[in-house]
Formats: structure tokens, sequence, C-alpha cells
């Protein structure tokens, strides 16, 4: 073997060592839920004179969504002389004129709700929510975004955690308006079931730290302003925030059975924008924080769960290198004749697979989802999972070179369980030579796959299967989604329609 060889082999098998390790993280979020799950929350107490609260409702560009969310918030159960609504609007379309009307009509209904406009987006949404905090009255500060639908008792179930002053947010659980829109939409559900159900309860209630969403939340305004406001330095400018307040000692409560419907997005590139934005954000926190905290006196459990939560996005990077790897790897073995002596990555890539699917199989069984609904989707899982590696390598190495873009807010849509009116809607985002990437991917791996069919290396074919559909299915997708549906779009309005608007 000529030393390339071995360098390619060595690095090949490290990369696979990084991965296993993280993926043997979820075993560890899932031990850590099963152990504490029955460690409910409960209030300390229960208020005499319930506290004013201040919900903010941050948008731009929602011209489809913002009219239900301001009638959601108008049905919020609470005191209408201890409630304030702000609508943060920081649109540039027609959305101005929806918001101040459904902010009228909520006003003359008796809510103290007010409107408030900005000619710029200086920190974006934590510049708005920040603006809004200035002339807020509210002695608590609930947060949603635009495609959020807020159940009429949010705010009882949630307030009465506050009466413990040690208490800076309560976080409340995510919950799809259209889970059932597509398999994509499914697959997003059920990643963020995971997300939602097994991680959030395993940190809380294991005393790791955990993070607010950005969204159906309550927070204790002394809280925001102990810990340095919002910043707008990252594009997870939530994230930031509840590292930082939880470095200063507040502590929080997450409600998983508590939940707020919202929107996922119903097209491949609007979720690619949505999940670069938060791998992108999660690296840059942890740039900022991660020092902070390793060198904190916090104990060494929460110190290690920081350091996992906050470098996750690093996979894929690493996936990108294993792809390219895998079938080099695969051919220098057998060459040498090595390939059933050195099946070394077997254990690897069944502890980094294999985790996958217990994590979220496990989230759907929590909350009550049928057994096939459980198993149905996990080719889908696995292969969104890969093929998007490409779209979260490029955040995670813009943050790490510090490469600065705007926040490209994820566009909403509107739509609800089957509802199929999406392709009329103005707001898109067009996928850039980023799907003939993955799809250059996913014929690499085919070259790959008809070799180890020819000298019958049976061994890697599941992976380098998987590792292919997953990069022809999001690229693909996004091609069809993104260029198929702008073309479609430009033929079937006049010219001066045709063009795609696109949040900056």
């Amino acid at each position: 073997m000529t030393w390339v060889e071995g360098v390619f082999l060595t690095t090949y098998f490290l990369v696979l060592l990084v991965l296993s390790i993280y993926g043997s993280h979820r075993y560890v979020m899932a031990y850590l839920y099963y152990k504490y799950k029955g460690n409910k929350p409960a209030p300390k107490a229960r208020w005499e004179k319930l506290p004013r609260v201040t919900i903010q409702l941050p948008i731009f560009n929602e011209m489809y969504v913002v009219e239900r969310l301001i009638e959601a918030v108008s049905k919020i159960e609470y005191p209408r002389d201890l409630l304030e609504v702000q609508v943060l609007d920081d649109s540039i379309d027609e959305t101005q004129g929806i918001a101040r009307a459904a902010v009228g009509r909520a006003r003359s209904a008796g809510l103290d709700i007010v409107y408030l406009h900005r000619d710029n987006r200086v920190g974006y949404k934590a510049g708005a929510l920040q603006e809004g905090l200035k002339v807020a009255s509210g002695e608590f500060i609930a947060v949603f975004d635009a495609d959020f639908v807020p159940k009429q008792d949010f705010l009882l179930k949630s307030i009465n955690f506050f009466t413990d002053s040690q208490i800076g947010m309560v976080q409340v659980r995510w919950d799809h308006l259209n889970r059932d829109y597509s398999h994509l939409t499914q697959v997003q559900a059920i990643f963020l079931d995971g997300h939602f159900v097994i991680e959030h309860t395993a940190r809380n209630r294991s005393g790791r730290f955990f993070n607010f969403n950005g969204t159906a939340g309550v927070w204790r305004r002394a809280t925001i302003a102990d810990a340095g406001g919002w910043q707008h330095d990252t594009l997870t400018e939530d994230l930031d925030l509840s590292y930082r307040a939880q470095l200063n000692g507040w502590k929080f409560i997450y409600l998983p059975d508590v939940v707020s419907p919202a929107e996922v997005p119903v097209e491949m590139n609007a979720f690619k924008s949505q999940q670069h934005r938060w791998a992108k954000g999660s690296i840059q926190t942890a740039r900022k924080l991660l020092p902070r905290i390793l060198k904190s006196d916090l104990p060494r459990a929460v110190k290690v769960e920081a350091f996992f939560h906050l470098t996750a996005n690093l996979t894929y990077p690493l996936m990108i290198l294993l792809t390219v790897l895998m079938p080099v790897s695969m051919v220098i073995r057998f060459k040498h004749g090595w390939y059933e002596v050195l099946m070394l990555d077997l254990p690897f890539f069944w502890t980094a697979t294999m985790s996958v699917v217990m994590f979220y199989v496990a989230s759907q069984r929590e909350i009550g989802m049928p057994r096939w609904h459980r198993v149905k989707y996990l080719p889908f899982i696995m292969a969104l999972g890969i093929g998007m590696c490409v779209n979260q390598a490029k955040a995670v190495i813009e943050a790490l070179v510090g490469y600065e873009t705007g926040f490209t807010r994820t566009p909403k849509t509107g739509t609800q369980g089957r509802d199929k009116t999406w392709v009329k809607q103005r707001y898109r985002i067009l996928g850039g030579a980023q799907p003939l990437l993955e799809l250059a991917l996913g014929a690499y791996l085919t070259s790959a796959i008809w070799f180890a069919l020819d000298k019958g290396v049976w061994f890697s074919l599941p992976f380098l299967l998987l590792f292919q559909w997953g990069f022809f299915y999001v690229g693909f997708v996004s091609l069809l989604q993104g260029r198929g549906a702008a073309l479609l779009k430009w033929f079937r309005r006049p010219a001066a329609d045709a063009q795609t608007a696109i949040d900056g």
C-alpha cells in the first residue's frame, strides 16, 4: 500500500470515528430523556395578581399568515388590562396594509395592540425585538413568529412558572399545522419532534442548558436585560440569548405538554434556507460563547452537553468528506484484498445510522403516533439528512471563516393539512447552483455502486445506495420546485409580475 492510500484510509476511519461519536450523543439524549421524563415541572406558586405581559410579533413580508396570527393572538385568554401586543413589522410589501387592518380590528375589539413599522431592517428579527422592547410595558415578554397559531390558554399555562424568581424563560413545544402536506413536511415534523420531544426534555430535566427557539415562549424582561439584550451578531439570536442568560444563572422551563401549532416549509429550497440559517447561527454562537462556557465553573456534564449541542453541525462538512472518501476506501481495500479483513467501518456506520433510527422512532412513539407511522418515513429521514449536508456544510464553513450574510426569513404560505395552494404563492426561494453539486455527488456515488456490483463488494452497497438516494432526492426536488416552478410562474403571469419575490 502506498502512503497516499494509507492517508486516504486513515482519514476515512478518523471521519467515521468522529461521526460515530456525534451519533452516539443521540443515545445519551435518549437515555437522559427516559431517565428524567417523569420529573415534570410544576409552578412554585400561582400569582395572586397576574403580571403584565407584552406579546411581540416580529414579521417581515408575511402577507399570507399575518392576519391569522393576529386573530389567534387576539383570542389568548388573559386579562385585557394586563396584556399588550406589539406587531413589529419590517415588511416592504402588501403585508403592511394587511397587518394594519388586522391591528385596527383587534384594537376595536378591545385589545391593547400597537403596530410598529421600521423603515430599515437593522439587526433583522433581533433588532425588531430589541426596538419593541424599548417601548414595551410588560414585565414578561412572549414572542410568536408569523406562522404560529398560539392556543388560547398559552399564557395561563406558562405564566405561573415565573412565580419562581430564578425562572427566566418558559418554552413550549411546537406542533405542525401542515404535517400531512407531503413527505417533505412529514419528515420535517419528525425532525422537529426529535428536537422538541427528546432533546429539549432531556436537557432541561437533567439540568443541562437548552434554548429558546425564537418563538412560542415567554421571557422575563429582566432576564433579557441582564443577559445583554437581543444581539444580532449571529443568525440565531434566540440560541445566543439563551446561553448568555443561563450563563448568568437564570433557569429555564420546558413544557412539552403545552403545544403551539406552526407551519413547516412546504418546498425544499425554503427548508434549505431555514436550515442554513440555523446551522450557521449555531456555529456562530459556538464561536462566540463556547470559550466562555468551557472556562466557566459550570458542572462538567453541562459543559459537555453545551459542546455537543453547539457544535453538532460540524458533522456536515465531515459527511461531505465521507462521501468523497467512501468509494476511494472501497477501491483501495478491494485492490489489496483487505475488504473483509478491514470491515472496521461497519460498527461506525451502525452506530451513526441506528442512533438516528432509534432517536426519531422514540420521538414519534412519545407523541402517540401509530407504529406504522414511526417507521414508514425512516428512509426519507435518512435520505434528507444526508442530502442536506451540502447545504449545511456551506453554512458551517461560512460561519467558521466569518463570512457574513443577512437574515433570510423562511417564506410562510399559510398552508394547513394537505392544502396545495402554495403553488400560487408569491414568496419563493430558488436553489442556485447548489442542487447541481448535490446531483454530482449522487452521480459520483452511482459510479461507486456500479463498481461494488461488478466486483461483488456487497457490504458497501447499503451505505452507497443510501447516500446516493439522499443526494439525488434533495438535488432533484430542489431543481424541480425551484427552477420548474419559477418558469411555470413566469409563463402564467404578465412580465411585470413574473419576477420571483425573494426575501432579503
